[in-house]
């Protein structure tokens, strides 16, 4: 099965061809990078260029794998549109795929992780999750301030939710993010640093996703940005 994976999530982006089969293999073809600020005018063309180069053609796609976020909210949107679009056209499943879940399953442990991806603005997108096998489940994704984050997690509880707890005892802490990585261990936090999340990651988890059922229609695919947007957050404000 041909199958096609986006992430337009950072200020860089990448597209991917990968190649599943019913032994839950994903072979990826080939990952092309995609220059940040500038999706919009280069997402369909490159996708466009990467089936030519491949000799296939659009309806060659039997799926989508497309990363969800979180992360940038104008190229997240690009994104997910672009696959909209091609998935309802071409009337083919999609895998939705949390940056944070690839970063859980990266981290090859098993047992819960702690996913961490640095969010700006001093915070951090959290997201606990149990991995088993090459599958997680996630049990909360959150915006957390990177002090709230160490300091908690150096005493091994992490601030509750407002629905769960997000105890760190015995959790991996893991992150693809380098700078992250090395704060954590100047803080005396023992961090498992995995490779930088692309497409070709995003295509290995949607693939996975795929074959057990996890999929979603075009109707249903949204971002999952764990932030709110600035005009949410005025609009709470003003109201």
């Amino acid at each position: 099965m041909l199958l096609l994976a986006t992430d337009t999530s950072g200020r860089s982006g990448s597209i991917a061809l990968a190649r599943g089969d019913v032994d839950d293999n994903c072979e990826v073809i080939e990952v092309v990078s995609l220059s940040g600020g500038t999706f919009s005018a280069q997402l369909v063309p490159q996708i466009a260029a990467l089936l030519t180069k491949h000799e296939f053609g659009k309806h060659d796609i039997e799926a989508f794998a497309v990363a969800s976020g979180p992360g940038s909210f104008t190229g997240l949107r690009i994104g997910l549109a672009a696959i909209k679009a091609l998935a309802e056209i071409l009337q083919k499943p999609i895998a939705s795929v949390s940056l944070l879940e690839a970063v859980a399953v990266g981290a090859k442990v098993q047992g819960r992780v702690l996913a961490l991806l640095d969010a700006g603005r001093g915070e951090v997108y959290c997201g606990e999750y149990d991995v088993s096998g090459q599958s997680a489940l996630v049990r909360t994704e959150r915006l957390l301030k990177r002090e709230e984050v160490f300091s908690e997690s150096q005493r091994g509880q992490l601030p509750s939710s407002e629905t769960q707890n997000a105890s760190t005892g015995g959790a991996t802490l893991a992150t693809s993010d380098q700078s992250l990585a090395e704060a954590a261990r100047t803080a005396r936090l023992s961090i498992s640093l995995v490779e930088a999340i692309d497409a070709g990651t995003i295509a290995r988890i949607g693939w996975r996703k795929i074959r057990s059922g996890e999929t979603v229609s075009p109707e249903q695919l949204e971002a999952n940005y764990v932030r709110r947007t600035d005009a949410e957050i005025l609009a709470k404000v003003t109201s």
